[in-house]
């Protein structure tokens, strides 16, 4: 099976991703900087989920570009990826209605620990389909930086619950560690 139609569908719903979080932000009602900063917050929150998505994107890039073949399990864990990721737009309009409130900030700790075990059994399905041996299998090794990214955001849940700020400040240090593309599979 052709990887190419994959990554292509895969960048094609990546691009629909951002294009609906942008749309989905509200232009300020006024045209001085006080308009400005009432909008700072969802501004914010989505520029972190831009980095989210790109996050994905680019490691989910260098993935496929270490492997060499895939099947129906690829097909379907990558889809199972993509759906989690579609979800961060509603989320963060959610997180605008209600002004950064705990249940929707929890939410998205919930959409982001779906998406990164998405990406996670996707890696795996690639692997079961090119072999232990293949470049991505020993490209990702024990994969620590993987498990503690999903640690942390399922951290962040409850956390969220006492703080929605612990959970936000959980977001931010997850997207700085995977800001720098996984070099462990870049080609």
């Amino acid at each position: 099976m052709d990887k190419g139609r994959l990554e292509a569908f895969t960048d094609g719903v990546i691009a629909i991703i951002i294009t609906i979080m942008v749309l989905e932000m509200k232009v300020p009602h006024g045209a001085d900087f006080a308009a400005l900063q009432s909008s700072l917050p969802v501004f914010l929150a989505y520029v972190l989920s831009y980095i989210n998505v790109g996050i994905f994107w680019n490691n989910h890039h260098h993935m496929l570009h270490a492997t060499e073949r895939i099947d129906g399990r690829v097909l379907w864990a990558n889809l199972f990826l993509l759906f989690w990721l579609s979800l961060i737009p509603f989320v963060i309009r959610w997180i605008d209605e209600t002004g950064f409130t705990a249940l929707p900030t929890a939410a998205y700790g919930v959409v982001l620990a779906m998406a990164a075990v998405g990406y996670n059994l996707l890696q795996r399905a690639i692997i079961a389909r090119n072999g232990q041996n293949s470049r991505l299998a020993t490209a990702i090794g024990r994969d620590l930086k993987g498990k503690l990214s999903l640690a942390t955001y399922v951290a962040s849940i409850p956390l969220s619950f006492i703080s929605p700020w612990i959970g936000i400040a959980l977001y931010v240090a997850i997207a700085i560690i995977w800001l720098v593309p996984d070099r462990r599979i870049e080609s």
